[in-house]
């Protein structure tokens, strides 16, 4: 049975875009088709790219960040 939503999905985007060595975003962790093409997205599809982004960020957080090359990190500093 499948449920029923009564909300709409936002978009991850936290204004980070920028991105990364694998072609991720830096800010949202999605790639360029899933920034491309949210909007078109089904609510199923949307869940589906929300659970690929939690897991890219559970990959980065166990892959040690070189020092050297912080700019991959997908953390924002905060401003406050």
């Amino acid at each position: 049975m499948e449920q029923l939503e009564f909300f709409t999905i936002p978009s991850p985007c936290i204004g980070v875009c920028e991105a990364n060595n694998k072609g991720y975003c830096k800010g949202c962790l999605r790639s360029r088709e899933e920034r491309l093409y949210w909007q078109n997205m089904t609510d199923a599809q949307k869940h589906q790219v929300i659970h690929l982004i939690a897991l890219r960020r559970a990959k980065l957080k166990r892959i040690p960040i070189d020092p050297r090359n912080q700019s991959d990190s997908p953390e924002q500093i905060g401003l406050f």
